[in-house]
């Protein structure tokens, strides 16, 4: 079977990126023929090349017409359908915000797939998708990047806030501040903290709590760490063999974050610490959250289109045609915002260089200069200047 695969990008490694990635290599190693697509490549389309699984950011590549487009993201997915107008499609919600996970309504998505209940809500509430053409496929983890680690110490020594969102402007120093009430050393991995990590399953086996949310708390879970929920500027609490058959279907992500982060509250979590119970957590994220069980499912989901595809009639290019339009429409507000805003934005800088080189061909300017450099000024005053203009670098 040939599957398209689309996202947005292959360049940050984050959610989606490496949902495609795990999946595409899993198809593989199956016996299947995935194709990803994107037009923004970068380190995770390299791992998949690396992997022997094709990448293109130009549909013109691809000389065959797939068997099912697994669509993410709904330019991406709408590209893709236009392109290879008789193929059947199936589209992906991976959360309950961005713009790009908004519901594409297109006549040749015959199954929707919603990774949590929240996303199928979004799903039904804001895309008036029938409750019937959603198919509930929850996140999983790939046990072979992520190995158990070995049992949890009587009281944790390390933790790691491991997300591409945290940094020192926004929630580490209070993870930072609560870690230091428990004695715990607190190190961050993920883009905005400035530490990348291509292979973070060997490096979660090293801690004993950690902070995170989505697919990455259930990495962390499956590898043994006791796990707090939380995000930039919002927590839950530490995931336990209680709440974890309920967080699950929430994927342990923004739903289960239902308060704002705080110092004395984060120390309240990290006080439940209990290597038993962790462990059992563990055991059941391994148990319950495989990524070839996922696959299984989607590989079914896959047949079960191609075969609704094929006893169908084939749809009408004018019906495609106005589908592609209404998503245009839909679309123009968030393109046309963006463009504005970058033209006001070149706009007052131009208008900023401008005032600059006014200024600097003033006489004023020109005699303010001449009394900086004036020797006098500056063996009398050079101390000054120079603190002055160290401080305002």
């Amino acid at each position: 079977m040939r599957v398209l695969l689309t996202n947005n990008g292959f360049a940050l490694r984050a959610g989606s990126e490496l949902y495609v990635r795990d999946v595409a290599i899993e198809l593989m190693q199956r016996g299947h023929c995935p194709v990803a697509y994107s037009t923004h490549l970068g380190s995770v389309a390299d791992e998949l090349r690396a992997a022997t699984v094709p990448v293109i950011r130009s549909l013109e590549s691809l000389g065959e017409a797939p068997d099912i487009i697994h669509g993410h993201h709904h330019y991406e997915t709408l590209t893709a359908m236009m392109w290879f107008p008789e193929t059947p499609a199936i589209s992906y919600c991976h959360g309950w915000l961005p713009w790009e996970e908004a519901p594409l309504r297109f006549p040749r998505i015959l199954r929707y797939v919603a990774v949590d209940e929240l996303c199928r809500e979004r799903l039904i509430v804001e895309g008036g998708i029938p409750a019937e053409r959603i198919e509930l496929i929850l996140n999983f983890f790939d046990k072979r990047r992520f190995p158990p680690r070995t049992p949890l110490p009587r009281s944790p020594r390390l933790a790691l806030a491991f997300g591409n969102e945290f940094s020192d402007s926004n929630d580490l120093p209070k993870l930072r501040e609560a870690c230091a009430q428990c004695g715990i050393e607190l190190h961050a991995i993920g883009k905005a903290s400035g530490a990348t990590e291509p292979d973070p399953g060997r490096l979660l086996t090293r801690y004993d709590v950690v902070f995170a949310k989505a697919r990455s708390a259930i990495e962390a879970m499956a590898t043994g760490t006791a796990v707090v929920l939380c995000a930039p500027g919002r927590m839950g609490t530490m995931v336990s063999s209680e709440n974890f058959a309920l967080y699950r279907r929430a994927n342990f992500g923004i739903r289960t974050l239902s308060r704002p982060i705080e110092v004395d509250a984060l120390v309240a979590e990290l006080r439940k610490y209990d290597p038993a119970d962790a462990a059992a957590v563990s055991q059941s994220a391994r148990d319950n959250c495989e990524l070839q069980t996922a696959v299984d499912q989607i590989l079914d989901l896959y047949q079960r289109v191609i075969d609704e595809a094929r006893s169908t009639p084939l749809i009408p290019s004018a019906e495609a045609e106005r589908a592609a339009a209404r998503y245009l429409e839909e679309s123009a507000p968030h393109y046309k915002t963006n463009s504005y805003e970058r033209l006001s934005a070149e706009q007052r800088s131009d208008a900023l260089q401008e005032e600059i080189s006014a200024l600097r061909s003033s006489a004023t300017w020109r005699w303010t200069q001449g009394v900086l450099q004036n020797r006098l000024v500056q063996r009398l005053f050079g101390p000054i200047i120079r603190s002055v203009a160290e401080r305002s670098n």
